[in-house]
């Protein structure tokens, strides 16, 4: 089935690695094991909420700052825009983000779903609401991220689940993936071969 469009990651995957959740979640005065951190917000009371997403914002605002692009990301972006393939990212971070990344190097984005629009992945809603608005079917479209959250999301949507391999962790996600790349303009042959 032709590929129609491709949703991305941003943090990892549009850009190189840059949070430390490890130093986030001592900062805001969380054990190493309590979890994601925007889970764990969920259950905190509003003030110790409100601190938590200001310590959060600084570690954001730095990201954007300081975000370099991955290899081949501009030229894999331009390519999908010439194939006339939709352009999504999923983030888990917030969309004013998403468009500063996108400013600052010069990108341009189809959609943008991020954690103030609904359910946060790994839950499929976000994947699933790209694929409404950009008209197409899960079955159609590539979810490309390096983190295990990212896949299970396409999973969950039921879209083709494409892992880059960027994360420390990426050997433990790949039972996940439907694809394993190293380099974003990998996908390329990905649609290629799906014509």
């Amino acid at each position: 089935m032709r590929i129609k469009s491709v949703i991305f990651d941003l943090d990892g995957t549009i850009t190189r690695p840059f949070f430390d959740f490890d130093v986030i979640r001592e900062e805001i005065g969380l054990a190493p094991d309590a979890g994601s951190i925007l889970e764990v917000m969920e259950t905190m009371t509003p003030d110790e909420r409100k601190r938590a997403e200001e310590i959060l914002k600084v570690h954001e605002d730095q990201a954007v700052n300081e975000s370099v692009l991955n290899d081949s990301a501009r030229e894999t972006i331009e390519l999908l825009r010439q194939r006339s393939i939709d352009i999504g990212i999923l983030t888990r971070n917030k969309k004013t983000n998403a468009l500063a990344i996108a400013d600052k190097h010069n990108l341009e984005f189809d959609a943008i779903i991020d954690r103030e629009d609904g359910p946060v992945k790994p839950n499929a809603f976000g994947v699933l609401r790209l694929c409404e608005h950009f008209k197409t079917k899960p079955a159609e479209t590539l979810v490309v991220g390096d983190f295990l959250y990212d896949l299970l999301s396409a999973k969950a949507a039921g879209a083709i689940a494409v892992l880059l391999k960027t994360h420390q962790n990426s050997e433990e996600f790949r039972e996940h993936a439907d694809f394993e790349i190293s380099s974003l303009d990998e996908i390329l042959q990905i649609i290629e071969d799906k014509k």
